[in-house]
Formats: C-alpha cells, sequence, structure tokens
C-alpha cells in the first residue's frame, strides 16, 4: 500500500497537468528518471538483478550488498553508493553491460513507464522541446530506458564511470544527485531548464533551477518541498490505484 501526502500541496489532475505544461511551451524539459518516468528504483533493481543473474561475482556481490546494508542504515552518503552501484562493473565489457542493462529494462522495468509520462513526452517532443535526463542511476539502464521516450543518448547525464578499450573502469566521471544534478545540467549548457520533472528530495536542487517545477509521484520529503515552493504535485493514475489498496 501506497500511502500518498498531498495535504500540503496542491495536487493536479491527469488533465490540468498536461495542460499545463503544454501550455508553457517549454524549448528544455528535464526529467529525473526512476520514480517519475517509470515506477520503482532501476538502479537498485539493476543491482539485485545483477547479483541473481550472475553477471557480477560472488566477491562483487558482497561487497556490493553489505554497502547497501551501510547505505541503508545511514553510514553511506547516497552520492558514495550510486557510485559504488557504477563502479563495481569495473572489469566487465561495456557491450555486455549495454546488454545486461537492455535485459533487464525490457524484463522489469518497461511495463511500470507511466502512461501519462510517456504521453507527455511524446507531445513534448513533437512540439520541438530539447530532452533531458537526469539520474543517479547508471547510465546504462537510463539510456536504455529512455529510448522509450525519444531521449536522445546525448542528453543523458547519468553515473557514470570511464571506459577504456572497452573496458569498464572503476573511474568515476559524474554522480548525479542532489545538488550534483544540477551542476550536471549547468555543465551540459542547461543552467535553467523551462521545465523539470523529479520525485524525490534528491531532485530538489534541479527542480529549483526550472522556470517551472513539476514533482511527480513525490516522496513525503519533496511534498512538503513542493508546499514550501508553491509548486503543485502530480501523481500518475497508478499510483493513486495503488494508494487505494
Amino acid at each position: 500500500m501506497t500511502t500518498l501526502h498531498t495535504t500540503s500541496a496542491d495536487q493536479y489532475t491527469r488533465e490540468e497537468f498536461l495542460q499545463t505544461v503544454l501550455e508553457a511551451k517549454p524549448k528544455i524539459a528535464v526529467f529525473d528518471c526512476d520514480g517519475t518516468l517509470w515506477s520503482g528504483d532501476a538502479g537498485y533493481g539493476f543491482m539485485v538483478w545483477s547479483i541473481e543473474s550472475g553477471l557480477l561475482s560472488r566477491n562483487a556481490s558482497d561487497w556490493l550488498d553489505s554497502q547497501y546494508r551501510a547505505y541503508r542504515a545511514g553510514k553511506v552518503s547516497e552520492a558514495e553508493m550510486c557510485g559504488e552501484m557504477v563502479q563495481v562493473y569495473a572489469g566487465l565489457r561495456e557491450e555486455e553491460m549495454r546488454k545486461s542493462a537492455a535485459t533487464y529494462f525490457r524484463a522489469h522495468v518497461e511495463a511500470n513507464i507511466f502512461p501519462e509520462m510517456r504521453d507527455l513526452v511524446s507531445a513534448l517532443r513533437e512540439f520541438g522541446t530539447e530532452l533531458w535526463a537526469v539520474s543517479s542511476t547508471n547510465n546504462w539502464v537510463i539510456k536504455e530506458g529512455v529510448q522509450r521516450f525519444g531521449i536522445p543518448a546525448q542528453r543523458v547525464l547519468a553515473a557514470t564511470v570511464q571506459i577504456k578499450d572497452g573496458i569498464v573502469t572503476s573511474e568515476l566521471v559524474d554522480v548525479p544527485t542532489d545538488e550534483a544534478k544540477a551542476e550536471a545540467l549547468v555543465r551540459a549548457g542547461v543552467p535553467h531548464p523551462d521545465c523539470v520533472f523529479g520525485n524525490s528530495i534528491h531532485d530538489e536542487a534541479m527542480l529549483k533551477i526550472a522556470s517551472r517545477a513539476f514533482p511527480v509521484n513525490p516522496t513525503p520529503a519533496l511534498v512538503k518541498s513542493a508546499a514550501a515552493h508553491g509548486w503543485a504535485i502530480f501523481y500518475p493514475e497508478s499510483v493513486l490505484k495503488d494508494s487505494k489498496v
């Protein structure tokens, strides 16, 4: 059962949400992915799948599981955990990572895409809006997922490591979470996007730099922030149905 926290922030209906975004006629729109374009945490899901499928070695799996437990206990930071969840694949071929991400997304995430967000992004794409995706999940899963939305790989800012001679290394390039999401957009030449969509408090920094902020399927912490900033929130229909179970 999902408990919605809507009493402290205005809430859009589906029609109001789509109309408000499209009437803004954004030239640039930025989307978080996990929990915003689709339900669930694809980064965590891919980690579990990597362990269960044997993509990761036993030693790597044990280490990652230990780190995740420490993260849940508050002993490892969000940024550190997200970085380690991409560094752990060091030594594997990037091509193998791409194929694994595609297999995982098709089997475990694609069915959880929010239809409202798929329709919105499609309408924005037809309008000519420049679309970006920003996520702390590894770039292989995110690039695979946002293909469904027509967001090009060159406009994906996600957790990334250096690739050398086709092999994944442990050298971090970027881990866009919290303030680092806004910073990644600034580095990419998008300091003031017209619209930003996100679901968690880790998206707050990039929501703040937008002309229009749209919390989608927000966590309680983001609902509180939305109320403070005067941002109306939106829950996809599937989330509303789950809350009534």
